[in-house]
């Protein structure tokens, strides 16, 4: 991995990195709670290598050789071009499918099977028509088998963290898109994962719901400090939201750089500095993406 020697290669979890850059109006500070980097990582990929086989029998490498650590506290953003296995790679963390090879650690722990220390956020909300908010919120804390009383105080808890304290008797399809994303997130987040991974869960939104969940996810994830994995095809986002970002190579899957993102939070899509960050990863983005598109011609070419 070569990294962008424009940016900084070490993450420095101090005063100047939250210091608003020069000439820029101070916006209300967000603080993450953070330390130096841990000589324990919360997340660690040693060589995860990933194959499986289409319905003709051929195999496809899907993953090469993951090496990646996420340090405690940590928001980690993956980008790479549709294919290049980033959902693949969360599922693997969330041990709802194993790699082929190599292995993956939580807390220097190796994990093989699902865990309430690892949460999966997918795209689609997947929140329960049936239920009320509240109750969509309170469900994994029951298979947790938590008392109701403290179910019913985090249930109470989460919800004024995402602003929906007045909508928990509401059912799903009585909400907006954002509104129901938000009770995903609360439902994530009130069982405690130590790592919250995130699978494009804001791609579907609008523009300004989707800005607005930025400015959301940033404020729970300073005031929680949780780590978190969130891939992204929005290069943008994920410079707005990240403390790094990992870039994935084309089928098989490698992490082909990263990048420190010492920009001062809170962020904005529109501001010049976001802007000129994705510019740079979009440029080490964009040979990938063309293989990417090559290799769907050549497909194409001969079917």
């Amino acid at each position: 991995m070569r990294p962008n020697t424009n940016l900084a290669t070490s993450v420095a979890w101090d005063a100047e990195y939250r210091k608003p850059a020069h000439g820029t109006v101070v916006r209300p500070a967000i603080l993450p709670m953070r330390r130096a980097n841990s000589a324990v990582p919360k997340v660690r990929l040693e060589d995860v290598s990933l194959n499986y086989s289409t319905e003709t029998g051929a195999g496809v490498l899907a993953l090469d050789r993951i090496n990646l650590q996420v340090q405690p506290g940590e928001f980690l953003c993956i980008v790479g071009p549709s294919g290049c296995g980033k959902s693949t790679l969360l599922h693997l963390v969330a041990s709802l499918q194993h790699p082929t090879s190599g292995a993956i650690a939580i807390d220097d722990n190796y994990v093989t099977a699902p865990g309430t220390d690892r949460i999966l956020m997918f795209q689609d909300h997947g929140l329960f028509p049936w239920l009320t908010v509240a109750q969509n919120v309170e469900f994994g804390l029951k298979m947790k088998g938590l008392p109701k009383a403290e179910r019913e105080e985090k249930v109470r808890h989460y919800l004024r963290l995402v602003h929906l304290s007045q909508f928990q008797d509401s059912r799903p399809h009585q909400l907006s898109g954002g509104m129901r994303q938000r009770v995903a997130l609360a439902r994530a987040l009130a069982t405690e994962p130590d790592v919250l991974l995130m699978d494009e869960p804001f791609a579907a939104l609008d523009a300004q719901t989707r800005d607005m969940l930025h400015d959301e996810l940033e404020k729970i994830w300073a005031e929680t400090g949780c780590t978190v994995i969130f891939v992204t095809h929005n290069v943008r986002e994920a410079v707005r939201l990240g403390d790094r970002v990992a870039l994935m190579t084309f089928r098989p899957g490698r992490v082909k750089q990263e990048f420190t993102v010492n920009l001062p939070r809170p962020r904005h899509l529109e501001e010049v500095e976001v802007a000129r960050t994705a510019r740079e990863i979009l440029d080490s983005l964009r040979d990938e993406i063309n293989k990417s598109l090559e290799a769907e011609y050549a497909h194409e070419q001969r079917r």
